[in-house]
């Protein structure tokens, strides 16, 4: 079961963190990957194996983004539009923009 564990954001609303360890599992593989990927690169390792695991580590950290992401969105966007928190979505939208440029 995900460990679930409460605090109180910026934006003042309490946050029930559900996939906090989906997050670190995936967090812990993409360091797992890194430092495959900076052994290789000490040994010389053909480049192509090298570009694979960086590659895994991209999708690592890509997967623990959209778990955060929509958890984000699941509680605290959800939380600012049900209480009129202007100030949130803005910073949302400020986040998506930095995400998808």
């Amino acid at each position: 079961m995900c460990e679930k564990k409460e605090s109180t954001h910026s934006h003042g609303h309490d946050h029930e963190h559900k996939h906090t360890k989906a997050v670190l599992n995936r967090l812990s593989r993409a360091s797992g990957h890194l430092e495959s990927v900076k052994r290789m690169i000490e040994n010389g390792e053909d480049c192509g194996e090298v570009l694979i695991q960086l590659s895994a580590v991209t999708g690592a950290l890509n997967s623990a983004g959209k778990i955060i992401l929509k958890d984000h969105m699941e509680h605290c966007i959800a939380h600012a539009v049900e209480t009129g928190d202007n100030e949130t979505i803005d910073k949302f939208l400020k986040t998506i923009n930095y995400l998808v440029k």
